[in-house]
C-alpha cells in the first residue's frame, strides 16, 4: 500500500496541528483555509532534498531536518522549511529544467530518478510554492499510514 503525503498551508504550527484526527485522504479536500493541498507519493524529505540540492545547491547531506509538529498514533504532521518553498517562487523555466537534471545525477537519495518525473514534480511544487506565498502560509505535510 505505501504512504500518501499531504502537503497543506497553514499559517502557523498551532493551526497545522489541529487538522482533525478523523480525516483520511479521501476526505482531505485541500488546504486547512483553502483549497491549494496536493496530496503526493513523494517524502516530504525527499523533496526538501530536490529543491535544496537541485535549486539552491545545498549538498545532501546539508538539507536541513523538517520539524515535527504533531505526532498522533494515526498520523503526523510536519513543517517543512521556508527554504524549500521560496527558492521555487522566483525561478524560471531553465532553472526548474537545470535542478531537475542535477536531481536526477545525485547519487545515494530516494525519490523520482527520471529527469522528467522531477521536472514535473518542481512544476507542481512552484505552483504550490505561489499559492502558500499568495496566501501568507507556510509548508506542512499530513503523514498517514
Amino acid at each position: 500500500m505505501g504512504v500518501t503525503y499531504k502537503y497543506f498551508g497553514a499559517p502557523d504550527g498551532a493551526t497545522a496541528a489541529r487538522v482533525p484526527i478523523s480525516m483520511r485522504p479521501e476526505e482531505l479536500g485541500g488546504d486547512e483555509l483553502g483549497m491549494n493541498g496536493m496530496f503526493t507519493k513523494i517524502k516530504p524529505e525527499t523533496m526538501a532534498a530536490m529543491v535544496l540540492t537541485g535549486i539552491e545547491g545545498v549538498p545532501l547531506h546539508r538539507v536541513p531536518p523538517l520539524e515535527l509538529v504533531v505526532l498522533h498514533p494515526d498520523y503526523a504532521v510536519v513543517r517543512l522549511p521556508m527554504t524549500v518553498v521560496d527558492p521555487l517562487r522566483d525561478i524560471g523555466e531553465e532553472a526548474v529544467g537545470a535542478a531537475a537534471f542535477i536531481w536526477s545525477t545525485v547519487p545515494d537519495r530516494g525519490g523520482p530518478r527520471d529527469a522528467f518525473n522531477v521536472y514535473q514534480l518542481l512544476h507542481e511544487w512552484q505552483d504550490f510554492s505561489h499559492r502558500l506565498h499568495e496566501a501568507g502560509h507556510q509548508a506542512y505535510c499530513l503523514v498517514w499510514p
